[in-house]
């Protein structure tokens, strides 16, 4: 038979799974009487666990906000995925924290893990690759993350002081509709309502953030995610690249993904399926054009260059290159 304790304990196991649990359906849960079951809740709120008594035809307990976090209750396979979850989302720069709380936290549940369940997880993270090396990411302060994602959700204005990466500093009104996270940063984008436009701001180079009074209407249009994406393909660089390519969406983007180039259809066509080969006229914009070529070549599908001149000699050169190669016995 289970030992007080673990019955005290069980208790909270199953208050944490959520919902308002009657005292008949713990009792048989404990197999314990009524009183027995109020006797074990009295304890937990000695010990600060935030249980709140339910009155009425479907009365009985449940967890109630708690003014710090309550003694957790975790099964194996839910402590492997929190830990899954703080080691990936480390080595994918997606933490909101310094590497020393994300260590910390994972040290703690692994130090109550038991023995065969640690020997899988090591076995696990042994195993697992990434398919790009870590970088040294800044990361954005968790109450800033918070102050920006009430915002959003009750669509209010916000005024934030930002720093760009030329090291500008300045105060500015986001209407910020949409938090995107995109290879190992975090991202707000919004309407600058100062000049009617569409604004993507990187997390981690906002030092304040603070909620107006007001409200706005999220505009119709791309959603958050695919917004962030067309900011990167419509950046300023040096060059602007102009091509028309005969294939499909899928063909293009397996070369030139969204976040490099925004594509179009470059003549009226009844097919609108994705998956049928027609001329697409995809725009992108570079700092430098060496690598197009090899893009292009490997693509394997008819291309004209539009612009600039410059690219369509770096091809040229490229093809005389491979033929030269293609001839030497």
């Amino acid at each position: 038979m289970p030992r007080p304790t673990g019955r005290v304990l069980t208790l909270l196991e199953l208050l944490q799974s959520g919902g308002t649990r009657t005292v008949a359906e713990l009792a048989d849960r404990l197999g314990v009487e009524g009183r027995t079951v109020r006797r074990y809740v009295d304890q937990l709120i000695d010990l600060d666990v935030p249980v709140e008594s339910v009155r009425g035809r479907y009365g009985g307990y449940r967890l109630a906000p708690g003014y710090r976090l309550p003694p957790l209750m975790l099964s194996d396979d839910e402590a492997l995925a929190v830990l899954l979850g703080l080691v990936v989302g480390r080595r994918a720069g997606l933490t909101t924290t310094e590497r020393t709380a994300n260590e910390t936290a994972s040290a703690k549940i692994r130090r109550v893990l038991p023995k065969h369940i640690a020997r899988r997880l090591d076995t696990l993270l042994e195993a697992l690759a990434f398919t790009d090396q870590p970088g040294e990411l800044d990361h954005p302060d968790a109450g800033l993350l918070l102050t920006i994602a009430d915002a959003v959700r009750h669509r209010r204005p916000v005024s934030i002081r930002y720093t760009d990466r030329d090291g500008r500093r300045s105060e500015r009104t986001l209407h910020a509709y949409g938090i995107v996270a995109h290879a190992g940063r975090w991202y707000v984008t919004g309407t600058d309502p100062e000049i009617g436009e569409g604004r993507t701001f990187r997390l981690d180079r906002i030092t304040d953030a603070r909620t107006l009074p007001g409200s706005f209407e999220k505009p119709v249009g791309p959603d958050p995610a695919q917004r962030v994406l067309s900011g990167f393909a419509t950046a300023e660089y040096r060059h602007e690249v102009t091509l028309r390519i005969h294939g499909t969406v899928e063909q293009i983007r397996a070369h030139l993904p969204a976040t490099v180039a925004s594509l179009e259809e470059h003549e009226p066509t009844a097919d609108k399926d994705p998956a049928a080969e027609h001329w697409l006229r995809v725009q992108l914009r570079a700092q430098q054009l060496d690598w197009l070529p090899r893009i292009l070549a490997s693509l394997d599908r008819p291309f004209v260059i539009e612009r600039p001149d410059e690219l369509r000699d770096l091809v040229i050169a490229l093809a005389d290159r491979l033929t030269s190669y293609a001839r030497q016995a």
